[in-house]
């Protein structure tokens, strides 16, 4: 078996890695954590909801993709060491693209049993404007989905 988890530094996403990890302990899976870097839109904000207009836009992008790798690496590296402590190897990786997209296409290309996914991310709070990455991985993806809580 091989387990897909998407990770983006949220709460939500590493409690759906640590579900993931548990898991595979049990059964033998392979984790590979994934973080996806949006071409043309990256978050650089914190925990705490933004308190203006100007300082949202000032999260939601940053200044170029090279910030928001070195960002989605440290939550690659927060992830693997997941796996440390539990004694399960959890590979990682880069995606690059709309996060739905190149998830489900990542899954089946490589194979994947199951994928899974916090029940929100950073992008919560703009959910309007990025949608909900959950629930249209829910829709879209070719293999289970486990949402975790």
């Amino acid at each position: 078996m091989k387990y897909l988890v998407a990770v983006d530094g949220s709460e939500p996403s590493m409690d759906a890695l640590r579900y993931a990890v548990e898991q595979a302990a049990a059964t033998g899976a392979d984790v590979t954590a994934v973080s996806v870097v949006v071409p043309d839109q990256f978050f650089t904000g914190g925990d705490d909801p933004p308190t203006s207009y100007t300082e949202a836009a000032d999260e939601l992008v940053a200044e170029d993709v090279e910030d928001a790798e070195e960002e989605a690496q440290a939550v690659l590296d927060e992830a693997a060491e997941v796996g440390e402590q539990t004694g399960v190897e959890v590979e990682t990786g880069l995606l690059y693209g709309e996060p739905v997209e190149v998830l489900t296409e990542f899954a089946d290309d490589e194979g994947y049993d199951a994928v899974f996914v916090g029940h929100r991310g950073l992008s919560e709070r703009y959910e309007g404007l990025v949608g909900s990455t959950a629930k249209e991985l829910v829709g879209r993806a070719t293999v289970p989905v486990t949402v975790v809580r």
